[in-house]
């Protein structure tokens, strides 16, 4: 690495790492079926240290190769990474303005409880069909979140995928191990419409990010 790259990845290395952390949290923190299965096993205290690690590192992967790879073919032609940058800033608004929307209406995160105990294998599979089955998570984590991640310079991406990979992380710590604590946050529809209109918002500032970056580079 030369001086310039080390000047580089010091003066910018954090707001990469909010980016990448921003984006990611704003993307995973939503009712669906993996967290309402993360919450549920917190609950029942059972293998939460296993399907974290399966849930967090399953993402840390897919955004490290989306990164990856969509920065050696954003490298290759600068066109096509103008037109993913313009795409990703219209997704990142549309999706802004439906959490927005959803901001508006009441909503709450169901744990269903019950059941014989299962084994380690059973709960893995089950969390590995609820992350890996769900076409979403290709479109968040591969195309999305690593079209944006492939904009960064080469010595930044790395710093990128720790901080998408590190919400990951933390997103699925918190609701497994403080599933106690938080389930009756999260079974309250104002606390959803709080974070929602907050998703919104961040995921606004980020497509402005993307759009400048595509003028700038006209």
């Amino acid at each position: 690495m030369n001086p310039s790259d080390t000047a580089i990845t010091t003066a910018h290395a954090l707001p990469v790492f909010v980016q990448g952390l921003a984006l990611s949290l704003g993307l995973i923190v939503a009712i669906g079926a993996q967290n309402a299965f993360v919450l549920r096993q917190g609950l029942r205290r059972e293998h939460v240290g296993s399907v974290v690690a399966l849930c967090a590192a399953a993402d840390a992967v897919l955004i490290a190769a989306g990164v990856l790879g969509m920065g050696q073919a954003l490298g290759a032609s600068p066109g096509l990474a103008r037109a993913l940058a313009l795409a990703g800033a219209v997704f990142l608004a549309v999706y802004g303005w439906r959490a927005l929307r959803r901001a508006r209406q009441p909503q709450q995160l169901q744990a269903a409880g019950g059941g014989a105990g299962a084994s380690r294998g059973a709960v893995l599979a089950q969390a590995a069909a609820f992350t890996l089955l769900n076409p979403h998570v290709y479109l968040d984590t591969v195309l999305l979140v690593g079209s944006i991640g492939g904009q960064q310079p080469a010595a930044l991406r790395g710093w990128f995928i720790a901080g998408a990979g590190g919400a990951s992380l933390m997103w699925f710590t918190a609701l497994g191990f403080g599933a106690r604590w938080l389930a009756p946050w999260f079974a309250r529809p104002r606390a959803w419409q709080l974070l929602d209109g907050l998703i919104g918002l961040t995921m606004f500032m980020l497509a402005a990010l993307l759009l400048r970056h595509v003028l700038v580079g006209l």
